[in-house]
Formats: C-alpha cells, sequence, structure tokens
C-alpha cells in the first residue's frame, strides 16, 4: 500500500513546483513586458517594473504589424509551415502504416536504417541540402524550405506514426474489407481516425519545424526581405547598432501566438499520441 505523503511534504511539493513553474514562465513574461516599455528600453532598473506592467504602450506592437513587414513574414512563415505539416502527414502516414501492416524483405533494416538517419545531426546535412535545392532550382524557394523541413521531420513522425497503427487491432480494418471495404477505405476511414493523437503530434511537431527554425530558413532564404519567414527576418533588428528591443521584444509575442494556438488545439491528443506511439517499436 502506497502512503500518502505528509502535508509538510505536500506542501514542499507544490512550493517547488510553483517555484519552477514561475522561473519556466518569467523569460516570456520580461518579453511581454519589455513589449509593452516606452522607447527602447529592454529592462527598467526598480524593482517593481520587473515583474509588474507599471507603464504600458501599444506603440510597438502597431509598429511592428503596420509599419515593419511583420505580417508579410508571418504570412510565409504560416504558408511554409503548413505546407510542411501537410507533406509530412501525407508521407509519414503511407510509410508508417506500410511498415506496421506489411511484412516484406528489408524491413527490419529500412527500420534501423531510418533511426541511423535519425542520429545524424541535421545541421551537418545543411550544405548538401542547400547544393540539392540549388541544382534543382528551389534554393531561396519556399518549396525547397518545405522539402528541406519534410526530410527533416519524417524519421520521428515515421516511427511514432508506425508504433501508433501496431496498437490498433488489424482485425477492424479486415472487418470492414469483409462488409465490402477496400483496402484503401479501411485505411481512410478505420485506421485514419483511431489515429488521432498520433496524427495531432506529427502535426504540432511538423508546424513547430516549419514555423519556429531559424538556421535553415537564414541559409536557404536568404533574400529578399519578402520572402524571409518570421523568425529569421526578426532577428534582423538585433544586428543594427542601436536595437529596438520594444519592436524586437513585441514581434517576437505576436511570433509565439500562432504556435499557442495550435498547441492549445492538438493538447487533448498530445498525450496518448506521445505514449502510445512508442510502446510497440
Amino acid at each position: 500500500m502506497i502512503r500518502k505523503p505528509s502535508l509538510p511534504a505536500r506542501i514542499l511539493y507544490y512550493a517547488i513546483l510553483v517555484f519552477a513553474c514561475l522561473v519556466a514562465f518569467y523569460p516570456l513574461w520580461f518579453a511581454i513586458l519589455a513589449s509593452g516599455r516606452p522607447g527602447d528600453r529592454l529592462y527598467a532598473l526598480d524593482l517593481p517594473s520587473m515583474f509588474f506592467p507599471t507603464e504600458w504602450t501599444w506603440e510597438n506592437y502597431r509598429y511592428m504589424l503596420f509599419d515593419d513587414k511583420l505580417v508579410t513574414w508571418m504570412w510565409n512563415s504560416l504558408k511554409v509551415a503548413s505546407l510542411t505539416t501537410i507533406a509530412a502527414l501525407i508521407v509519414s502516414t503511407s510509410a508508417a502504416f506500410a511498415l506496421s501492416r506489411f511484412r516484406f524483405r528489408g524491413r527490419g533494416f529500412f527500420l534501423i536504417f531510418l533511426l541511423g538517419i535519425q542520429a545524424f545531426p541535421g545541421i551537418l546535412s545543411l550544405v548538401a541540402i542547400a547544393q540539392v535545392l540549388t541544382a534543382m532550382g528551389l534554393y531561396a524557394n519556399h518549396i525547397g524550405l518545405v522539402l528541406a523541413y519534410t526530410t527533416g521531420v519524417l524519421v520521428f513522425a515515421t516511427w511514432n506514426l508506425k508504433g501508433y497503427f501496431d496498437t490498433i487491432p488489424i482485425d477492424l480494418e479486415e472487418a470492414g474489407m469483409i462488409d465490402g471495404a477496400s483496402p484503401l477505405q479501411s485505411f481512410v476511414l478505420i485506421a485514419l481516425p483511431l489515429a488521432k493523437p498520433a496524427l495531432a503530434v506529427t502535426a504540432l511537431l511538423a508546424f513547430l519545424v516549419g514555423w519556429g527554425d531559424f538556421i535553415f530558413a537564414s541559409v536557404l532564404i536568404p533574400a529578399p526581405d519578402d520572402l524571409k519567414l518570421a523568425v529569421p527576418a526578426l532577428y534582423r533588428l538585433a544586428n543594427e547598432l542601436a536595437t529596438p528591443w520594444g519592436h524586437f521584444a513585441a514581434g517576437a509575442v505576436i511570433i509565439l501566438i500562432p504556435t499557442l494556438i495550435v498547441f492549445l488545439y492538438l493538447q487533448r491528443y498530445l498525450q496518448g499520441g506521445l505514449t502510445l506511439g512508442g510502446v510497440k517499436g
């Protein structure tokens, strides 16, 4: 029988959790405070202003949304992230279902080969990817960036979805085919709806890669400004002699909002998608 912790122990546990949450949340809160300070001040010298918005202005947000190109950059990021999500879902779902349901020569080697690719740092392939995209005429092109992101997501997505498909009884699909469904219909109408948690994890991962990446987006989309994505384009503000910290912080907060929306929408599926997808391999 498991003993319940005593009252002092529970108070200590909750105090540690609250402190950890405050430490984790404060950098975001610091950016929000900096985005509303008048002028270009990154921090305040008085103690209350370091934790509370003692003075506030929306000028930094107005400038980033209407006077700068942040909306254009965010649209580029949204387009790239959405196309990356769709491409990753289509390819990884098909590959994972085939690896889960079919037995063919070389299947085990292919799964191990995927893990070997995952162990290879993606940043080391950046030069090779840039050369391939240049040969294809897709360098400095959003489609080329989508291809680079999709290939980086596929290994984890395929393994996670394959593990989740392993947990779905094949009897359900066979019953559907007995009732007259084709193999494709049983896959689309039976297997995919049951795999929603794993699909949500894959979609979130692919979206975050396409939305928040800095290195690949900076190298593969060097110019012009109208084609840049939000994160690397916003970084250009920090390269000036006098960094406008208020504009920088406001842009960072605005860029964070779509990520929060996608995460909140998919969060009900995330726990099941991550845990059950790792049960079988």
